[in-house]
């Protein structure tokens, strides 16, 4: 077994449709910081699915649920922190609207 720091997902914006962030991929993943960062001038909400490997994103595996962001504010996503995603499970988002900036660092279990 081998266990590698990681970043899951590079600093990247947010789309304002369900996207699929980051999958594990032959690999065990276990989140350990997440944050959200509103670039824009307006407050902007979003929202994280963590799904098993063959679902699609809903309620039941919605854990972040239309966060609002003020502008200029980080938000460090405690609900993300120590979360496994198993072979083939993966994060997906939503934004309100562009201007929001996500990265997520892990580790992966091979």
């Amino acid at each position: 077994m081998s266990v590698t720091t990681k970043v899951l997902v590079p600093a990247k914006e947010m789309e304002a449709v369900q996207t699929t962030q980051y999958t594990a991929t032959n690999a065990t993943a276990i989140i350990d910081k997440a944050t959200v960062t509103n670039t824009t001038a307006g407050n902007l909400t979003f929202s994280v699915n963590l799904v098993t490997s063959g679902g699609s994103p809903g309620a039941s595996n919605l854990i972040v649920d239309d966060r609002a962001i003020a502008s200029g504010e980080t938000y460090t996503c405690p609900e993300l922190v120590g979360q496994v995603l198993a072979n083939g499970g993966f994060i997906s988002t939503i934004a309100s609207a562009a201007g929001l900036t996500l990265r997520v660092s892990g580790r992966e279990i091979t």
